[in-house]
C-alpha cells in the first residue's frame, strides 16, 4: 500500500461525507430554534431547567446527509423521576406538537422539525456522569469531553471512521447491529490520533484490547474490546460491541490498508432472494432447513434482539444435544420473526445409545440396571455389556427429526427469552426443507446476506 493510495482514499470519502458549508449554517440554525424554544418551554416549569444540544451534530462530527438533532432539556436533580418525565413530555409535545413517544430508559420524544429528525430527551443536570440517575445523564458529559478534544483535523477523521464502519456493517450501539456507537467511533479516533493511526492499530489488535484515555485504571472489564469511559470510570463504551465484530473491524482495516479503495466506506446490501432462489441455494447446500416463524412480542428491538439470540441459542443447543447438528442459524425479524436453522442431519435412528456406569460401580450399576430391566412397555436393547466394563442400553430415541422436536412440547424445556417463549405459546409454525423459502418474501435480503455470508 502506498501512502498516497491511502490518502487519496481518504480524501475521495471525506468529500462524500463532509457537509458543506449551506448545510452547516442550515443545521445550526434549526438547532439554535429549536433549543430556544425548549428553554421556553422547560423555564416556564422549572426556572432553572436548562437545554443543550448534544451528539454528533453538537460537535461537528456528523456526516452529509445526516437529519438528526438531540436536544437534552436538564432538570435539577431536586425533582423526582415521575416530575421529570411528566416535563420532559410536556416540553417534547410543545416543540414538536406532531411528535411522538418513544422509550429509552423512559419516554421521550420524537419528531420531526424543519425537515430535521429530532430527539427531545428530559434528563436530569448532575455534577458528574459518576453521580448519574438515569443513563441519558451522561450524554451531556460526552458532548463537553469531546468537544474541547477535537479539532477540525480529527472531527473529520471522525466522519470517515463512521463512514468505513457504516461500509463494513458494524456501526451502530443498537442490540441487534451489537457494533460501534459514534461516541466510541469518536474516542477511538482521538485515541489514536486519526482514522489511519485507529485502522493501523486495529488491524494489529489482540483482544481483549484495553484503552483508558483519562487513565483511571479503577476497575477490570472482561469484553474483548474496552474502552474505558473519560466520564466514568464504571463504564466501558465498547460493552455492547460483539466479539464478531471487532473481529470485523480488524479484517476491513487490514484490507483497506493492502488495498484502499473508497468502495469500502460504502455499505453493500444484496439483493433479495426469491423463494425459488432459496430453494436453490438449499439444494446446492444439501443441508436441512428448519425454521420456527411466530409474531414477534410487541416490545422495543434493544429488548427484542437479545431474546431473539438468546431462543435461537437454546434451540440450537437443544437441536445439538438431540444428535441433528447444528450447521449455521441466524434471527430474522421484521413484522414477522423466524429462528432459521440449517442442520447437517435430517433423521435420527429410532433408537439412541446410552452408556450407564461401570458394572463394578456396583449401587450405580445395580440401579441402572434395575431401572431399564424392569421397562415393560417399551422395553430397550439390554441393558448388556458391550466393548469395556459399562452397561449400556439402546432405547428409544424420543425425536427421530428436528421438525418433530420443534412442534412438541418439549420446544419450551429450552432456555427461550421471556417474550418470545410467551409469542410460541400463542401461536408458532414449523417450516420444514423447502418450505423454509417462503421465509424469502419477508426476508430476502436477510437470507441472501446468509448464503453469501462476508467478513
Amino acid at each position: 500500500m502506498s501512502e498516497d493510495a491511502f490518502e487519496a482514499t481518504v480524501a475521495a470519502v471525506r468529500e462524500r461525507v463532509d457537509p458543506s458549508s449551506s448545510e452547516r449554517e442550515r443545521l445550526r440554525a434549526v438547532a439554535d430554534e429549536l433549543v430556544e424554544r425548549a428553554e421556553d418551554a422547560a423555564t416556564e416549569r422549572v426556572a432553572d431547567a436548562d437545554v443543550v444540544q448534544v451528539g454528533s451534530t453538537a460537535r461537528g462530527t456528523w456526516t452529509a446527509g445526516d437529519r438528526d438533532i438531540d436536544v437534552f432539556v436538564r432538570f435539577p436533580t431536586d425533582i423526582d423521576r415521575e416530575t421529570l418525565e411528566q416535563y420532559g413530555l410536556e416540553v417534547g409535545r410543545e416543540v414538536l406538537p406532531d411528535g411522538h413517544e418513544e422509550y429509552a430508559e423512559h419516554p421521550y420524544v420524537k419528531g420531526e422539525y424543519e425537515g430535521f429528525d429530532v430527539d427531545l430527551v428530559p434528563c436530569f443536570r448532575v455534577d458528574a456522569a459518576t453521580g448519574i440517575r438515569s443513563a441519558v445523564d451522561r450524554t451531556p458529559f460526552h458532548n463537553a469531553y469531546l468537544r474541547e478534544r477535537l479539532d477540525d483535523e480529527l472531527a473529520g477523521d471522525v466522519r470517515v471512521a463512521k463512514a468505513f464502519c457504516k461500509g463494513i456493517g458494524v456501526y451502530g450501539s443498537d442490540l441487534r447491529t451489537q457494533g460501534f456507537s459514534g461516541y466510541l467511533v469518536e474516542l477511538l479516533v482521538l485515541e489514536y490520533g486519526g482514522f489511519r493511526e485507529l485502522v493501523t492499530a486495529a488491524a494489529e489488535w489482540h483482544p481483549q484490547v484495553e484503552r483508558d484515555p483519562e487513565s483511571h485504571g479503577t476497575r477490570s472489564f472482561e469484553d474483548p474490546l474496552v474502552v474505558v469511559d473519560p466520564t466514568d470510570p464504571e463504564r466501558n463504551v465498547a460493552a455492547v460491541v460483539s466479539p464478531a465484530n471487532v473481529a470485523r473491524l480488524q479484517h476491513h482495516a487490514r484490507a483497506l490498508l493492502a488495498d484502499p479503495d473508497p468502495e469500502r466506506f460504502e455499505p453493500r446490501e444484496p439483493d433479495p432472494l426469491s423463494p425459488a432462489e432459496v430453494r436453490a441455494q438449499l439444494a446446492a447446500r444439501g443441508t436441512t432447513p428448519v425454521a420456527v416463524r411466530f409474531d414477534p412480542p410487541d416490545v422495543v428491538a434493544d429488548q427484542l434482539w437479545p431474546q431473539l439470540r438468546k431462543s435461537l441459542d437454546g434451540v440450537t443447543d437443544a437441536l445439538d444435544r438431540r444428535g441433528f447438528d447444528t450447521f449455521r442459524a441466524t434471527a430474522l425479524a421484521d413484522g414477522t420473526a423466524a429462528l432459521f436453522v440449517e442442520l447437517a442431519v435430517a433423521e435420527r435412528p429410532a433408537v439412541e445409545r446410552h452408556d450407564g456406569p461401570p458394572v463394578h460401580v456396583r449401587e450405580h450399576a445395580t440401579g441402572f440396571y434395575e431401572k431399564y430391566a424392569a421397562m415393560a412397555e417399551t422395553p430397550p436393547y439390554g441393558p448388556f455389556v458391550d466393548g469395556d466394563d459399562r452397561y449400556v442400553v439402546e432405547r428409544a430415541r424420543e425425536f427421530t427429526t428436528a421438525a418433530a422436536f420443534l412442534r412438541s412440547d418439549a420446544l419450551f424445556d429450552v432456555a427461550l427469552g421471556s417474550g418470545v417463549e410467551r409469542a410460541l405459546a400463542d401461536d408458532y409454525e414449523v417450516l420444514v426443507g423447502d418450505e423454509v423459502a417462503t421465509l424469502a418474501t419477508a426476508f430476502g435480503t436477510e437470507l441472501a446476506a446468509y448464503f453469501s455470508p462476508r467478513p
